[in-house]
């Protein structure tokens, strides 16, 4: 094979991998191994779980802190406990 197509096949394939890799639709973060529940209102700008609806898409893509509509997962009973928290989204 000859070592020019080699080399350019390798650098096509390393400038190609990322472009896929980000192309992936956002998704909720997983239900975690404790008993968990959504607080809408308390996460801090780019660490949601996701959304319920707005100016976000998904997991780890709000904009800014506190967001009435991005959701995080705390353990059951913990979000009224949580000054801000609500287990329903707000607009």
């Amino acid at each position: 094979m000859n070592k020019r197509v080699l080399i350019a096949s390798a650098l096509a394939t390393a400038v190609a991998a990322p472009v896929a890799a980000s192309a992936q639709v956002p998704q909720p973060e997983p239900v975690p191994a404790f008993k968990a529940e959504r607080c809408y209102g308390i996460a801090r700008a780019g660490e949601n779980d996701c959304a319920s609806t707005g100016n976000n898409e998904c997991a780890r893509t709000s904009r800014k802190s506190n967001d009435l509509r991005a959701w995080i997962y705390v353990p059951v009973g913990y979000c009224h406990r949580i000054q801000g928290g609500s287990r329903t989204p707000r607009l």
